[in-house]
């Protein structure tokens, strides 16, 4: 199974824009490629997407246990010519979910992207300490932004430190905006498909395609099969998706379609209704920027309300979770009515408020947990309410915790995200809920 990662010295450092480069190349030989994205991003598996025409698949090493991250690398990417994997943040960073952790997990070689503005023989340093800070799968490096006149330089010191030079993208006019999450969504920018044709004619160029492809063949390391049930009855779920609400886990959406789940898709933004179902996820995204949009369409609102006041089984994380509050502040400072379930206020802050991977715990039964059971969790947001809500406890690794999150037997609403296959089970009992409710409701 051919596959590599693509990783970097830091968040920022170029990691997305040489990993659509290459997908944009490697589309252009002919190849059929499957792309991963290491950790819970939403945003960088849109631009895969965007360039390959295929879904594009997280891998996390926090979320899931070993054998169910070489299942899900497996499965999505054994029907490929080659899997290209792009990590997270800095390749040491993140603990149990970062690339690092990925690489020794799945016997995959990384290759490290340096971001070389405002660099020469210091980028030798950057390399040596990466190579040398604790044993590893690294095979080599791609220099982002290098002046083309230093390219027998960086080639020379790949030479003098034993590591292969994989090329470089030099200075181009080719940039992507960020906002408060990171890179603005792939559909929101006008020119994305010139960009991605650019940003391949450079690889094919200045990147030795050729021998990052023949790098690593090898099979994955052997691994058990996660089990999942499969449901006789068929629950339809409402999933929302749109440009306001477009943060899921394709793998979340396919689990439940293993089990028996028909997904049905709608806009809070432009439908008048949700589609007729037995459960409702409202997913991530950012509602903030069609608060108006999403406050004028009042059928929607109405009509969430009241499915979900009449237990239909509800997912509700993030973006989603803010938009059920009485009212959402937009950025601008405007405050608009929302679905009215949650009774509070969203609200913009200055600062990132909750950031990284936690644990939940919960003393009550709920939807998707047992009393005393916990789930594993991500978060990362700039908005707050007013009403967070207690009935979970969030743990973070260095022990810090804190309340959070509405639930009932038909409800989990909170800013935290899910990975369905982090916990199977829970993914199964929001299933039997969703049945549940559809045989009761006719």
């Amino acid at each position: 199974m051919r596959r590599f990662i693509i990783a970097g010295t830091k968040s920022g450092c170029g990691k997305t824009t040489v990993v659509c480069a290459l997908l944009a190349a490697l589309k252009r030989r002919d190849m059929a490629v499957s792309a991963f994205k290491c950790g819970p991003d939403y945003i960088d598996p849109m631009f895969h997407r965007k360039v390959i025409g295929v879904d594009s698949r997280n891998l996390d090493c926090f979320f899931c246990d070993r054998d169910t991250v070489l299942a899900l690398l497996g499965e999505y990417g054994s029907k490929a010519d080659i899997s290209v994997i792009e990590g997270v943040m800095g390749f040491y960073d993140g603990t149990a979910g970062s690339a690092y952790s990925l690489s020794e997990m799945t016997g995959t070689p990384a290759v490290i992207v340096i971001d070389c503005k405002g660099m020469s023989d210091s980028i030798g340093a950057v390399m040596n300490g990466f190579l040398h800070y604790r044993e590893n799968r690294i095979a080599g490096f791609i220099f982002n932004c290098l002046p083309e006149k230093l390219i027998p330089l960086a080639k020379k010191l790949c030479d003098e430190l034993g590591t292969a030079y994989f090329g470089c993208l030099p200075k181009n006019d080719i940039t992507i905006a960020s906002r408060h999450l990171g890179l603005v969504t792939a559909d929101e920018i006008a020119d994305i498909q010139a960009k991605l044709d650019k940003l391949g004619e450079l690889a094919e160029k200045y990147i030795n395609i050729d021998k990052l492809i023949n790098i690593c063949d090898t099979p994955l390391p052997g691994h058990g099969t996660p089990e999942i049930p499969l449901f006789q009855n068929t629950p339809t779920i409402a999933v929302a998706k749109d440009r306001a609400f477009c943060f899921i886990y394709q793998e979340n959406i396919e689990l439940l379609e293993k089990m028996g789940c028909r997904i049905e898709y709608f806009s809070p933004l432009s439908d008048s209704s949700v589609p007729k179902a037995d459960g409702l996820i409202l997913c991530g995204g950012y509602p903030e920027l069609y608060a108006e949009h999403l406050s004028a369409n009042m059928s929607m609102l109405a009509d969430v309300r009241n499915n979900i006041s009449m237990g239909m089984p509800t997912i509700a994380e993030c973006g989603g979770f803010m938009y059920l509050h009485d009212e959402l502040t937009d950025g601008s400072g405007s405050t608009y009515a929302m679905a009215g379930v949650i009774k509070g206020r969203a609200f913009p802050t200055e600062r990132l408020q909750r950031f990284g991977y936690i644990t939940l715990s919960s003393v009550a039964e709920s939807l998707l947990m047992r009393a005393g059971g916990t789930l594993r969790a991500h978060e990362f947001h700039y908005w707050e309410s007013t009403n967070c809500g207690n009935a979970l406890t969030a743990e973070k690794s260095d022990e810090r915790n804190w309340e959070c999150c509405h639930t009932s037997d038909s409800l989990y609403a909170g800013f935290p995200h899910i990975y369905f296959y982090s916990d199977i089970g829970a993914t199964a009992r929001f299933v039997r809920k969703c049945i549940s409710y559809g045989e009761k409701n006719g």
